[in-house]
């Protein structure tokens, strides 16, 4: 899967078995991929070893909050209608995500 915000496109891995969605990309280092956590509206990033990008969405991929940069040892409490979660390498997106925008998977 891929992962489109305007004319950037990544590699999309879905979390699905509770030890990917339990590990993430804790412990990993030069990540080049961005992760899915679907039915999911919180995060945490102990044990990271890079900081990381947070696109949090609602059922259609429409951008309800984005994290820029988000360093080690930080908790993204549950948000009301948030459905999907992505995690992309920092700045990845390197033009800002603007809410009400739609993530596209393909």
């Amino acid at each position: 899967m891929k992962l489109c915000y305007k004319d950037k496109i990544i590699e999309l891995k879905e979390c699905k078995s509770f030890t990917s969605r339990l590990l993430g990309l804790m412990f990993k280092k030069n990540i080049n991929y961005a992760l899915l956590f679907d039915k999911c509206n919180s995060i945490h990033t102990f044990f990271m070893k890079e900081n990381i990008d947070v696109i949090m969405c609602d059922k259609d991929n429409n951008i309800l909050f984005y994290y820029r940069d988000l360093g080690k040892r930080k908790i993204i409490w549950p948000k009301r209608k948030v459905k999907k979660v992505f995690e992309t390498p920092s700045k990845y997106f390197d033009i800002d995500i603007e809410k009400k925008d739609r993530m596209i998977i393909k």
